[in-house]
């Protein structure tokens, strides 16, 4: 692994007549944040109709899928395993008939002690398809016997520690649910839909609720269910002592599409000012500002503006290769990011480039980067980082590398710089960092930098 792997994404609509295409297409706009498999399950006449399977969403969903998809509500899941793993029975949402009625589940997030959890159930008579730990919480539904969802997941809830934005559909209403931690971020909108009325909607980042003209209301709060029928939205509170907030910066240096708004801030935005205040702490002469396309641009973006010196697409990506490009033989498996990078010798021959990027993981992609750059002619390459060294893994619903494989965790930022063959390397600071948030360690997690996580982290149990 030689990168962060994004999240999952989730998407949900209450009375809308295209609600299995709204939500299509919500999820399409949230591509990013999971490229596994996806699925969508929609409910029509108290009855729920699903389809779901392994790979993008365009190639999951055909027209004939949608046309199947009847009904006015529908709630739809992207997915990258962060726990249990590639497996069909993994795919989301999850579904089952339980004694009040049908229940589909979409999580974005990692319950910490969902191992601890599945033990306990599994005693209790429990029987899991799956690996993942979401179907703890279907699980822990099954086993009460109240016909009263909200007071069901009030109850059950409270057992789950970790991250959690969930949507969750039954037989007569659409809930969303944010942890008390608000470590992931989930949002409320309303589609127009004719005639002066509108469908709810609630997705994981804004950017759905723009492809689909949806109008953003307001974000879920940490801590809060959000029940959605005829008669419109209700709130209610988990149950227990409230937590202290831990947004996920990461959400701003890396995973959130810099169109959407997060955690009331413009991702884009944020980015640029990580650039600013990285130009600021880490200054450099140089000719030009160059971004590892396309990660990198927003920051090198704010650093450009704060150094003065000219940006510069020094570096072209080839957008058309994904997941699936074939390696045919061991010679061109040489050619390595090259496939992806290339950069541009006319541009940066014989200049002191500062290139810019959005994090450093294990240091081998950079390192490659360095190089090709070196090759084109560059006079000297000074690496800057736009976020603090990484040096532990994310328990909280990111597939990451382990502690021994993130290279700030072993080496420091010397060792690192003669590694990736730099002049000079920086990374923003985390008081940089938490600057360009509008915000401080007490209201973010930035554990995968700080080391201080929000809960107490046993490895054996996720």
């Amino acid at each position: 692994m030689h990168s962060w792997h994004e999240e999952c994404a989730i998407f949900g609509t209450w009375g809308d007549p295209e609600a299995s295409r709204m939500t299509y297409l919500g999820l399409y706009a949230q591509q990013h944040r999971g490229q596994e498999s996806s699925g969508i399950v929609s409910l029509h006449e108290g009855a729920q109709i699903v389809h779901k399977g392994m790979g993008l969403v365009g190639d999951v969903f055909h027209e004939s899928d949608l046309q199947r998809l009847v009904g006015t509500a529908a709630i739809g899941h992207n997915r990258y395993s962060t726990t249990g793993g590639s497996l069909q029975d993994n795919i989301q949402p999850l579904s089952a008939e339980l004694l009040n009625g049908p229940v589909a589940i979409g999580h974005n997030g990692n319950f910490v002690n969902a191992q601890a959890v599945r033990d306990e159930l599994k005693k209790k008579g429990s029987i899991f398809q799956g690996t993942n730990d979401t179907e703890c919480l279907l699980h822990l539904l099954a086993h009460n016997r109240s016909d009263d969802m909200i007071k069901c997941l009030q109850e059950a809830l409270p057992q789950l520690v970790g991250a959690y934005s969930l949507v969750i559909l039954t037989k007569d209403k659409l809930i969303a649910i944010r942890d008390p931690f608000g470590f992931r971020p989930l949002v409320l909108g309303q589609r127009p839909i004719g005639d002066g009325s509108f469908s709810w909607v609630v997705a994981s980042e804004t950017c759905a609720f723009d492809l689909i003209g949806a109008k953003f209301v307001r974000e879920v709060e940490p801590g809060e269910i959000v029940s959605i029928d005829n008669k419109g939205a209700h709130s209610a509170r988990i149950l227990g002592k409230p937590q202290r907030l831990a947004k996920c910066v990461f959400e701003h240096v890396y995973f959130a599409r810099p169109d959407s708004q997060v955690f009331g801030l413009s991702v884009y935005e944020s980015r640029k000012r990580m650039g600013e205040i990285l130009a600021i702490e880490n200054p450099v002469p140089a000719d030009m500002v160059v971004p590892v396309p396309d990660s990198g641009v927003p920051a090198a973006i704010g650093y450009s503006r704060q150094s003065g010196l000219p940006f510069e697409l020094g570096i072209i990506r080839n957008h058309y290769i994904g997941r699936t490009f074939i390696q045919p033989s061991q010679s061109i498996r040489s050619f390595g990011v090259k496939i992806k990078l290339n950069p541009q010798s006319e541009v940066i021959r014989g200049k002191r480039v500062v290139v810019v990027d959005d994090s450093l993981v294990r240091g081998t992609t950079s390192q490659k980067i360095i190089r090709l750059i070196r090759a084109a002619g560059a006079k000297e390459v000074h690496f800057r980082i736009a976020s603090p060294p990484t040096t532990g893994p994310c328990y909280y619903g990111v597939d990451t590398p382990r502690k021994s494989q993130l290279i700030a965790a072993q080496h420091s930022i010397e060792e690192i710089r003669e590694f990736i063959d730099a002049d000079t390397l920086s990374y923003l600071s985390v008081e940089g960092m938490m600057k360009a948030v509008h915000g401080s360690e007490k209201e973010f997690c930035a554990a995968c930098f700080d080391g201080n996580y929000p809960t107490p982290i046993n490895e054996e149990n996720i």
